[in-house]
């Protein structure tokens, strides 16, 4: 299970360490895609392999459920962990993340997702000054 914020930062060769907390659970493969709200989703193998499995199930024929798939699919990509135990972002994830240097990563139970530390600092402080409302209407669910 993934849990906590760390900084880090995107070194001079484009390389990303992963906080030591997270590397055994992660293997020496993971994938790496687009997430939400500006931000990428790191999985290991195993946990990609269930995404992709329900994605695929996901009713071919609604726009958003297509729309959806390929977001996550074709911005997916492999990559290695290297002994230092760093990564390569591809570019194109830099670009949609709006990644430069410095860089959020944050524990989210079966993912990693990395953030610019800008957008996360944003983010996390919108969802800390709703948080009191959130909570409310997740009860309203039942959760």
């Amino acid at each position: 299970m993934f849990i906590g914020e760390y900084r880090h930062i995107i070194d001079t060769k484009k390389r990303l360490a992963i906080p030591v907390k997270f590397r055994g659970e992660l293997g020496k493969k993971v994938v790496i895609t687009r997430g939400l709200d500006q931000s990428l989703f790191l999985y290991p193998q195993k946990d990609w392999q269930e995404v992709a499995t329900n994605l695929n199930k996901l009713p071919f024929a609604k726009s958003d459920a297509r729309g959806f798939s390929r977001l996550m699919l074709a911005g997916a990509m492999e990559v290695e962990i290297d002994k230092a135990g760093r990564i390569l972002i591809p570019d194109y994830l830099k670009v949609y993340a709006h990644l430069k240097k410095s860089v959020a990563i944050v524990g989210v139970y079966n993912r990693i997702e990395i953030w610019s530390e800008e957008v996360w600092n944003k983010y996390r402080s919108q969802m800390e000054k709703d948080a009191g409302d959130i909570s409310e209407r997740l009860g309203e669910i039942g959760l």
